[in-house]
């Protein structure tokens, strides 16, 4: 046929479905997006005395950037701005730190919730791989690491009428998470993709202080995301 005798036919193909194609043939392919991620987390905790109390909804809103260094592999990264938390009780009267306009320990009694409402900023670094274009877009993997740090952390006590209070005394600063998400790639107009997925985020070290004679514990938080985003 006319195309197979074409020494540009598989050039044209590549530039229209193949993210790796350049002109120049020097650069490598980059891409970036935003994304707005609805999720829900939790906490798990490896001690007796400490439980989890259930889930609490959040976001995850943030910049994407992937570099490729073939044509179905990149290195991923981006910045993040997550709302997560989570519901704990404890089966012993504990002692919780606020810090309002001046330190506050207050005591809670045995089963009575605390509600953690926290905000990261992250900063992922992972792997992403993906299929070639389909007839119904690209499917990817990603997985990797997010360094991350609290900028807020807040607690609401319903038993003690408690609402938004300051709990970075009871917060640890940093943690490190690891996350496995997949979804897929729908092509637009020009070099634009919406992007939808489902995600899950496991912090790897504790996420609570274990301050004076509160039991000591590691809570581990969790979370289940769902990928909504666009390519640029």
């Amino acid at each position: 046929s006319q195309s197979g005798n074409n020494p540009y036919s598989n050039m044209q193909y590549r530039q229209g479905y193949d993210p790796w194609y350049n002109r120049g043939g020097t650069q490598p392919f980059i891409s970036m997006g935003i994304h707005f991620d609805p999720l829900i987390s939790w906490f798990s905790a490896d001690s007796y005395d400490t439980r989890n109390d259930g889930a609490v909804p959040g976001s995850n809103f943030g910049v994407s950037y992937n570099k490729y260094f073939a044509p179905n592999y990149s290195f991923s990264s981006g910045i993040n701005i997550i709302n997560a938390g989570g519901r704990l009780y404890n089966m012993e009267a504990t002692y919780f730190e606020l810090k309002n306009y001046s330190r506050e320990i207050i005591t809670i009694g045995p089963g009575e919730s605390i509600t953690y409402k926290i905000s990261y900023l992250s900063i992922p670094l992972g792997l992403k791989l993906q299929t070639n274009q389909t007839g119904y877009g690209i499917f990817f993997a990603d997985l990797g690491f997010d360094p991350k740090v609290i900028i807020r952390g807040r607690a609401d006590i319903p038993s003690l009428n408690i609402k938004g209070s300051n709990a970075m005394p009871e917060l640890k600063i940093f943690n490190l998470s690891y996350h496995l998400m997949a979804g897929m790639e729908y092509p637009l107009a020009g070099s634009n993709n919406i992007i939808v997925g489902i995600g899950f985020d496991n912090n790897l070290f504790d996420t609570t202080r274990d301050n004076g004679d509160q039991p000591w514990d590691i809570v581990s938080q969790k979370s289940l995301s769902f990928r909504i985003g666009i390519t640029f």
